[in-house]
């Protein structure tokens, strides 16, 4: 699986390393690119899942607005719900491409 903004590959990795939640693919921390991401002041919390982060991506300069959200500490439970740990695992908006790589 790819996540890709404005040709930009923002994540990538295996499809069975991603977990799948409510729709969205989220990646595992190491196959995200970090360096262009920066964490967003935007504020949510979800009431099953937790307390989120959300990025804004800097690609060439430009700063494109909460693109992507974690959920570092999830909520006890989260993970027996969806089968998977995905503390500190990063999905993405609609506005970021994600298909398989």
């Amino acid at each position: 699986m790819r996540a890709v903004l404005d040709g930009h590959v923002l994540a990538e990795s295996p499809e069975s390393e991603t977990v799948k939640i409510e729709g969205n693919f989220y990646f595992p921390p190491n196959s995200v690119d970090m360096e262009a991401l920066r964490e967003s002041e935007t504020p949510y919390t979800c009431p099953w899942k937790g307390r989120s982060q959300y990025f804004n991506a800097v690609i060439g300069g430009t700063e494109v607005r909460d693109v992507a959200w974690s959920y570092p500490n999830p909520l006890p439970g989260a993970s027996a719900v969806v089968g998977a740990d995905f503390a500190g695992y990063v999905a993405f908006a609609p506005s970021v491409t994600v298909e398989a790589s």
